[in-house]
């Protein structure tokens, strides 16, 4: 069985990025949602959750893909919703180059077509090749592109930057990726 830390994260992830309805949730502007509504919506579905567990969940998660608000009375997903969300991101001038893993199945697709969002709001990107792999990973054996960001954004193409330091854009032509 897994530790409670990693189930409160994977509830979290499910619940603030892809199905908040399914708890009666509604994600404000920037995708926050209300800790107190969270969790009592949590507690009404059967899978109770304190303060100090969605502390611990934000402040350890090694992917940061939480955090709470200012005054610590709301909570977000950092980034990855596959439902309708403005995360309020301000467009943000990229570094020369940056990273996406992958497997060697999708290759041929990814070096056709490109990076594109599929069922997310956006690609994304790493900013080295470390963390590019670890994502990468989760699905195999990974292998970790290249991606042409400062001649994109050159190019006219918006990039924006999540709170957990993971580089976002609408889609990654084939023109712009490299293959190691």
């Amino acid at each position: 069985m897994q530790p409670r830390s990693t189930r409160v994260s994977k509830y979290l992830a499910k619940y603030l990025r892809h199905a908040p309805h399914e708890l009666g949730l509604t994600l404000q502007p920037g995708g926050w949602v209300p800790v107190d509504d969270l969790m009592d919506a949590a507690r009404r579905h059967g899978f109770p959750i304190d303060y100090d567990e969605l502390v611990e969940c934000v402040e350890t998660n090694d992917k940061r893909r939480f955090s709470f608000d200012a005054s610590g009375d709301l909570i977000r997903a950092n980034q990855g919703h596959s439902v309708e969300v403005d995360l309020q991101l301000e467009e943000r001038e990229p570094p020369e180059v940056l990273y996406h893993g992958t497997v060697e199945r999708f290759l041929p697709a990814i070096m056709a077509e490109g990076l594109n969002k599929g069922k997310r709001h956006q690609v994304h990107l790493s900013k080295d090749v470390e963390t590019a792999r670890k994502v990468g990973s989760r699905r195999g054996e990974p292998v970790v592109l290249t991606v042409d960001a400062g001649r994109m954004h050159g190019d006219g193409r918006k990039f924006y930057v999540s709170a957990s330091d993971v580089w976002l854009t609408d889609a990654v032509p084939p023109d712009y990726l490299r293959e190691p």
